[in-house]
């Protein structure tokens, strides 16, 4: 009987797990993701999971990983140094469409070039200023990013961009036509900016998760979750990583369906960094059609319709200050937990909140920490950046002992943001040790942290508290809120029909919040979700039961739901889609707008069919290349035709081949 290995990588814990092909939970694990080096962390929990399962690595016939690490990571704004190749758009469209931000001052470029809709040159590539760019850059980026004009109608400026950026600098490229056969040019940009940040470090994990494998023994082929919840290759996930965004989401609802046959309910998950929300509906869930929605990003990655929000177990709380009685909020980026980083450096984190705890004075940096991470490649930094880095080294520092000047937090954030530093400060999961409710990490360490973070002064100039449980409570209760509003914002979304206001104000409404604390007066208000709740993650046994009761619904733990990520890497399926465009530039011409260039036929059915051949070709190879077996294809067409004088007209045709198939077992 096969067994199948199932990998989580998230941003707190690696989860494994081992599946029997008849459907049974046999083992899991749990071990610390470690940044640093991933193979610890993956290592840890799969050596784990066989020594629990007692079986003999050959047994394993199919190992599969899913991750939220290129998710946390746009969350988070982390990612490699990228420079931006863009063809035949303005310097305008940077900024109107959110690239400038996205890029966070990374090295850009626009060059005339690009086609027109029809896939005829619109103007001549200039490669002269390509080159000087590429010199120039060639040595500070770990990547680089191309998006030309109407590329999906006519690639031959990407190819050529791509092809000297080869020649040129070595360095890894993502072309946009290559994730996306949509037009809409700058959001293929902005998902090619996202997929070239991403690559270094998908591909760490990955390469370090064979290596891993093959030294404990294990030979099976690694498949990674898509975000669509569908397997591929680890080396198709390499070259797109932008397609694992959402992979652990998109697993976990797989994972959801597996374990509770639920055919119509909400599926949240809390992780360390991020909480994700889909509606399972006929037992599946949704692909969002505009493209997945990663923090303030929207891509053109096919993925489930998630609402991913900054929020779970490590999120950063912040003191509110404003009102007379204070209050915290929490999110969107992830600290290190106080009580984590205690166990690496007990000494160091233990002296520095004692000190704190004795002054009289609270210090703007009080119960926070920095450490450096190792291993991490350092191009394009600033000399306040590598000053900075210098003088963290390799240990744990209070971070009041690093920053010695205000002008210095600019470059730390930058340091954040590139994933080369990391700070540690007070989180739900600090909370939850000091109340008991888990006993993982230093206990004491959160408890002194919680206390410092009470010091701080309310709008009324008292203390927010001198008890480290009141504290913990406090921080608790408004996971608990923001949580619900989670909920019921995609709830809101998922109205058919909708509401006139945004479903982030539907949710925070007065007349919602009032009516699910039951209101009575001269109006009675009764409000709340109405369909069920899955709750998955470590921590969801923990948080959700007063989730469940603030929002008037029933709350499904299933037995396994703290590595339900990693039971969805190896029960999904795989699933290759292509989609290409016939337009009809003039009448009597039909244009196939193919990765090699347009190509035209006199009649609609010759281009219609041709294009299915090559479409049905792309996926079924893509398909075997993934690991599939039993490939089953389905063909969709989708076209427009106008009426013109008593006869319809053609305008243009999308066709979408799917091939899917189980993944394939390797011989135990």
């Amino acid at each position: 009987m096969a067994l199948l290995l199932g990998v989580d990588t998230g941003g707190t814990y690696t989860d494994a797990v081992l599946i029997r092909d008849d459907e049974t939970v046999i083992a899991s694990a749990k071990s610390l993701t470690t940044r640093h080096d991933l193979a610890i962390g993956v290592g840890g929990a799969v050596r784990a999971v066989l020594a629990e399962a007692a079986i003999n690595p050959e047994e394993v016939s199919m190992a599969s990983l899913s991750t939220t690490l290129a998710t946390n990571a746009l969350v988070e704004g982390q990612g490699g140094r990228v420079a931006l190749i863009y063809i035949g758009f303005k310097e305008s469209d940077l900024v109107a469409h959110g690239l400038a931000e996205a890029l966070k001052g990374d090295p850009h470029v626009v060059l005339t070039g690009g086609h027109n809709h029809a896939g005829g040159e619109a103007r001549k590539l200039d490669e002269d200023k390509l080159i000087a760019f590429l010199e120039t850059h060639k040595d500070d980026v770990s990547g680089f990013a191309v998006a030309s004009q109407f590329a999906t109608r006519n690639p031959a400026h990407e190819l050529r961009a791509a092809t000297l950026v080869a020649e040129i600098t070595g360095r890894p490229v993502s072309s946009s036509h290559q994730l996306s056969a949509k037009l809409n040019g700058p959001k293929r940009a902005m998902t090619a900016v996202l997929n070239a940040r991403l690559i270094g470090m998908i591909d760490r994990l990955i390469g370090r998760a064979e290596d891993t494998l093959t030294d404990l023994g294990i030979t099976a082929p690694l498949m990674v979750v898509r975000g669509d919840g569908a397997l591929i290759s680890s080396a198709q996930a390499r070259e797109r990583p932008i397609e694992t965004i959402l992979s652990g989401p998109a697993a976990s609802i797989v994972g959801a369906r597996w374990m509770t046959g639920a055919d119509y309910a909400l599926v949240s998950d809390i992780g360390g960094t991020t909480t994700d929300i889909a509606l399972l509906k006929g037992g599946r869930p949704a692909i969002d059609p505009a493209g997945a929605r990663v923090g303030a990003y929207r891509t053109m990655v096919e993925a489930v319709a998630m609402r991913t929000t900054g929020l779970g177990g490590d999120s950063e709380v912040h003191f509110i200050s404003e009102g007379l009685s204070g209050g915290v909020t929490l999110g969107p980026k992830r600290l290190v937990p106080v009580s984590l980083i205690a166990i690496d450096a007990a000494d160091v984190v233990h002296a520095a909140l004692d000190a704190q705890l004795r002054s009289v004075t609270p210090g703007e940096h009080d119960g926070r920490f920095i450490r450096a991470v190792p291993g991490q490649t350092h191009e394009g930094i600033g000399p306040r950046e590598a000053a900075l880095l210098e003088r963290i080294g390799d240990g744990v520092h209070p971070l009041g002992d690093i920053l010695r000047a205000r002008i210095e937090q600019g470059a730390l954030k930058r340091l954040v943001e590139r994933g080369l530093v990391q700070i540690s400060g007070v989180t739900p999961s600090d909370a939850s040790h000091a109340l008991g409710r888990v006993l993982h990490w230093d206990a004491g360490a959160a408890r002194k942290a919680l206390l410092l973070f009470g010091r701080r002064r309310t709008g009324a100039g008292n203390m927010l508290s001198t008890s480290a449980e009141a504290v913990a409570e406090m921080i608790v209760d408004r996971l608990t809120h923001q949580t619900a509003l989670a909920l019921l914002e995609t709830a809101f979304a998922e109205e058919n029909p909708g509401f006139d206001l945004a479903p982030e104000v539907l949710a925070s409404h007065v007349l919602m919040q009032r009516g699910m604390s039951g209101h009575v007066g001269l109006v009675k208000l009764e409000t709340g979700l109405n369909v069920p709740v899955i709750g998955l993650g470590a921590s969801a046994s923990s948080y959700y039961p007063a989730v469940g009761q603030l929002v008037g619904s029933k709350m499904i733990l299933p037995e396994h739901a703290g590595v339900a990520n990693a039971i969805g890497a190896v029960v999904g399926r795989v699933t290759m889609r292509q989609s290409g465009t016939v337009t009809s530039p003039s009448e009597g011409r039909y244009r196939v707008h193919l990765m090699d260039g347009p190509k035209d036929f006199g009649d609609e059915d010759s281009a219609m069919g041709m294009l299915e051949i090559v479409l049905r070709d792309k996926a079924e190879a893509d398909a075997r290349a993934a690991g599939a077996a039993d490939i089953q294809v389905s063909v969709k067409r989708d076209i427009r035709k106008a009426g013109v004088e008593s006869r319809d007209v053609f305008i243009e045709a999308t066709i979408t081949v799917e091939a899917a198939g189980r993944p394939r077992v390797a011989e135990g």
